[in-house]
């Protein structure tokens, strides 16, 4: 009995053996392609960047050679170099692929298939700023199918053809957006908390504006600088001869909207206002980076004519740098509302047939202030109202009923008097929204297919505010009382 027991208890235990043993042997063939780590990875000392180059040329042959399905070598390359520059944390750096770097030489030449929207988008949502990860509307290019269908800076892309943005590279932002002129895209817009509506909008041939140019009522000169290229110089300078020929007592300059482009063309337009002293200084941890551009007395307006600069948030980059120079060197005055804050100064460089856009730099407005992602604050805010919110759910109500664009097709000449019995007719139906709102959108719909003024002063309360200063007289005692970009940077800082 006893040895039968024993027997036993030895056969339990070899049996209990032979588990463990396929156990064991089991999960060793689950996990050979963990415990294979090339010797590298057990260095201890600080690799060099040739050896972190290596690490990676060695994991990219490795996965061309032995994953499972074959892989193109592209799209390896592509995926790396998104992840490359993702990993700086910065927007503005960027891979650009091959469809991305033929986008922007089609901006820099000013021909492209689109909607003439200038467009951002951050990788994930970010507290501090309320950004969301949809597709932002930096700002409309003027007279484009995006401007005319009303799309506002601030608005958010969440779908395009009801593909939502959120998971979108920005390439594929691009490529859907983009394409053959005359064929349609329909885009849902955010535009607030809560306001959401759908446009369809044909696509045309972008061919980006530089400069529009008129007379303001009291003769004042009006330059719109709608984008800083190798042309806008020569542009601005056709204006101001046109303003001279008109007898002109002042100037405003409106910067609204303006996205930035060209350093250099920002540099040379500050140029024609400014006799001496600094316009703008980059600075990098690179020595040849450093660099304090003066202007060069190409003075083109006499040194007491009076300047207004208007801003708003979709005025970035390039803008900044002409409205904080004019600012800085007291020889204008800001009106509108906080600009976009792009104090970054970014290079192209190709790589075969994709390329990147690196940020090399940054920028110093004359008085030694970085407004990166502070923006310039203007001397004299004027806002546009905030809706409520039931003038929100009204106004979402009315967009989804296509009640403006309803209107607009239906009635293609109505005059000032059509437009005001329309806007009336929908407050008495209840809508809640004011009389100048209503008549505003009805005049975006109107406008998609009339040939638009250079200005609105019936609508343009900021404009209405710039030529209010102008006509008081008191411009020289309140372009000597502004504070400079720093100064007034300084006063934010220490205020609760």
């Amino acid at each position: 009995m006893m040895e039968s027991d024993k027997t036993r208890r030895g056969l339990r235990f070899t049996s209990t053996r032979m588990v463990w043993v396929v156990v064991a042997l089991v999960a060793i063939s689950c996990s050979v392609l963990t415990i294979r780590p090339p010797a590298a990875f057990a260095q201890d000392a600080p690799l060099s960047n040739q050896e972190y180059f290596n690490l990676f040329q060695s994991a990219f042959n490795f996965i061309l050679q032995n994953y499972v399905d074959e892989v193109d070598p592209n799209i390896l390359y592509e995926g790396a170099m998104q992840g490359l520059f993702n990993s700086l944390g910065d927007p503005y750096s960027s891979f650009l692929t091959e469809a991305m770097m033929q986008d922007l030489t089609d901006t820099t030449t000013g021909k492209f298939g689109g909607l003439g929207l200038y467009i951002s988008k951050p990788a994930e949502f970010d507290p501090k700023s309320g950004k969301k990860p949809f597709v932002e509307v930096v700002s409309p290019i003027e007279d484009t199918p995006g401007w005319r269908a009303g799309i506002m800076p601030g608005d958010y892309i969440t779908h395009i053809n009801d593909e939502p943005t959120e998971p979108m590279l920005m390439d594929e932002v691009l490529s859907k957006l983009r394409g053959v002129p005359n064929t349609p895209v329909t885009i849902t817009i955010l535009r607030g908390e809560s306001l959401v509506f759908k446009e369809t909008i044909v696509r045309a041939l972008i061919e980006v504006p530089t400069v529009k140019k008129a007379m303001l009522p009291g003769n004042y000169g009006y330059l719109r600088i709608i984008e800083f290229t190798p042309q806008t110089v020569e542009r601005v300078r056709d204006s101001i001869n046109f303003f001279k020929s008109n007898n002109y007592k002042g100037m405003v300059i409106d910067l609204r909207n303006n996205p930035g482009g060209l350093l250099q063309s920002a540099i040379q337009v500050a140029d024609l206002f400014l006799p001496s002293g600094v316009i703008v200084s980059t600075r990098s941890r690179n020595a040849y980076e450093n660099t304090a551009y003066r202007a060069r007395s190409t003075v083109a307006v006499p040194a007491d004519m009076p300047i207004i600069v208007l801003l708003n948030k979709g005025s970035a980059s390039a803008s900044e740098i002409l409205a904080g120079a004019l600012k800085d060197h007291k020889r204008a005055y800001l009106v509108g509302e906080n600009s976009y804050g792009k104090g970054s100064v970014q290079q192209v460089l190709p790589l075969g047939e994709t390329g990147f856009k690196l940020t090399m730099s940054r920028y110093y407005t004359p008085s030694d202030a970085n407004i990166d992602k502070l923006g310039i604050a203007p001397d004299l805010e004027v806002l546009e109202p905030v809706l409520s919110p039931e003038e929100e759910a009204s106004l979402n109500e009315l967009l989804e009923q296509n009640t403006f664009r309803t209107f607009a097709a239906q009635n293609p000449e109505a005059d000032e008097a059509a437009v005001n019995r329309f806007a009336a007719s929908l407050q008495a139906k209840g809508s809640p929204v004011s009389t100048r709102v209503l008549k505003r959108l009805i005049h975006n719909e109107l406008n998609r297919t009339r040939i638009v003024a250079e200005f609105d002063l019936d609508y343009d309360l900021q404009l209405q505010a710039a030529l209010e200063v102008l006509q008081t007289g008191s411009f020289p005692s309140l372009v000597s009382q502004v504070l400079s970009v720093k100064e007034l940077q300084a006063r934010q800082t220490v205020q609760p």
